[in-house]
């Protein structure tokens, strides 16, 4: 998996991360968030202390486990924070969900959390209640690609915002199952399932 930038960390460990706090009914333990960091290719390093460090040549990631609460920081390997990016997986009593979502560390770059839509999961019937467009990205030649499975295409449809870019929030436009943001650049492609 190419992990080259933060966000290139955040979107596949974010989508692992739900589907994980379904199958355990809950928040996973940092052994099981440590694997989800393994599996996109990061080296862990250090694990202690409340602490787990991982890397590749490009991104380093912090793991802060808490009680009832995961924080994982996104860091450029290059040590610039204009991209970092923290996601945090927590159970909100208010609204009675767990939630994972995907934060721009440095707040001072950006008033919002790009055009990321959050994970809220219902905390007793375990179903989908937001329209997370999430999935693994590739680097090309010229631009980034995010890649989607065709149940999250599903998904992002019913929410009405296909011509929203996942990524920064600006404007998609389509061309078959492939979009392009007009202002991130980043290019959607929607991968159908295909059934031996």
């Amino acid at each position: 998996m190419d992990v080259y930038e933060p966000i290139m960390g955040a979107f596949p460990v974010a989508k692992r991360l739900w589907k994980k706090i379904v199958d355990v009914k809950g928040i996973p333990d940092p052994e099981e968030v440590s694997s989800l960091l393994e599996d996109i290719g990061l080296k862990k390093l250090y694990a202690g202390e409340g602490l787990a460090i991982f890397r590749n040549k490009f991104v380093i990631a912090l793991l802060i486990p808490q009680k009832n609460m995961i924080v994982i920081d996104f860091i450029s390997a290059s040590g610039d924070l204009s991209d970092a990016l923290e996601l945090i997986a927590y159970y909100d009593k208010e609204i009675e969900c767990y939630v994972v979502e995907i934060l721009p560390a440095n707040e001072l770059e950006y008033e919002e959390n790009l055009g990321i839509e959050p994970v809220i999961i219902d905390a007793k019937t375990f179903e989908l209640k937001s329209y997370p467009v999430l999935g693994e990205f590739t680097q090309g030649k010229k631009t980034i690609y995010l890649h989607i499975d065709e149940e999250t295409y599903k998904l992002w449809k019913e929410s009405g915002k296909l011509n929203v870019c996942p990524v920064c929030g600006g404007e998609l436009r389509w061309r078959g199952k492939k979009a392009v943001c007009v202002e991130c650049g980043i290019e959607v492609i929607v991968h159908e399932e295909h059934q031996a």
